[in-house]
């Protein structure tokens, strides 16, 4: 059987396109974005995107968006780093101009599904993917199926009040350059580089991180909780204050059973994405 697939990961910068055939990736493409640009134009960048790597066996297209997305009508909304996105009925236009089915659903519900059916979420039947990028983003997993919940809002834990803010404040890139005035992929570099005073960043950032993992518990009391997207790469310069917080859960019997996990396969938004077409 030759289907292949198109999974999209609509980034806050970047929009990302993989051509997908039995869970391997065989071809990627990548395309950056300017937040601010007109509907139109973003959506000709993201038409272009996937032009490029389209095949006559292409059976279907997903698509993962981060924001409220309706899959049921095709529609996305409020997309939050792309200011032009308020109502886009992207699934019409997109089958309108590829001629073939078009699915779409959330970024960080594309990851945690790429997580159950490629990577380290095959071994548990309900766990939370965990997206740490620009903001905070989360994918339930609940007996072996996505949970989207209405809207596919269900795991929008970054949006909760935290301290003066919102947990994904503290708990994103946004706390980086909000707190240090740079991204959280620079303070990485530093932090590589032994740069005390970003070390002392990360290991602040872990202890707002576990914190949010303990809402995760009380809600959900998962079997493991796997990390993606940038920032899960410096974990090393924030495990042990994540833990540390994480410690002071007020069950410790659940922390014996859970597992944190880091994601070890890149493309799996993209994979979770072409997912949602089978």
């Amino acid at each position: 059987m030759n289907a292949e697939y198109i999974g999209v990961d609509l980034g806050g910068t970047t929009f990302n396109a993989g051509l997908v055939h039995s869970g391997m990736l065989l071809e990627e493409t990548s395309r950056k974005i300017v937040s601010n640009a007109s509907s139109e134009t973003i959506l000709t960048v993201l038409t272009d995107a996937i032009e490029e790597i389209l095949t006559e066996d292409v059976k279907g297209i997903g698509v993962g968006v981060p924001g409220i997305v309706d899959p049921q009508n095709g529609m996305i909304y409020n997309i939050q780093n792309i200011p032009a996105w308020q109502e886009v009925p992207l699934q019409q236009i997109l089958q309108e101009e590829f001629k073939v089915p078009v699915v779409l659903n959330n970024d960080a519900n594309c990851f945690a599904l790429g997580e159950k059916q490629f990577g380290k979420g095959k071994e548990f039947s309900d766990f939370i993917g965990l997206s740490i990028g620009t903001g905070l983003g989360m994918g339930v997993i609940i007996n072996n199926s996505l949970y989207s919940g209405v809207l596919c809002g269900a795991g929008e834990i970054g949006m909760l009040p935290y301290k003066e803010g919102l947990v994904e404040e503290y708990t994103g890139s946004f706390f980086f350059i909000r707190e240090y005035g740079i991204s959280a992929k620079e303070m990485h570099k530093e932090a590589l580089n032994g740069d005390r005073k970003a070390i002392r960043a990360f290991e602040e950032f872990g202890t707002h991180l576990g914190e949010a993992i303990k809402m995760i518990l009380f809600m959900y009391a998962p079997q493991a909780i796997i990390m993606g997207g940038s920032i899960a790469k410096a974990q090393q310069f924030f495990e042990s204050s994540m833990h540390e917080s994480i410690r002071k859960f007020a069950y410790p019997k659940q922390i014996e059973q859970l597992k944190i996990l880091t994601s070890s396969h890149p493309n799996l938004p993209i994979l979770g994405a072409s997912a949602l077409c089978l």
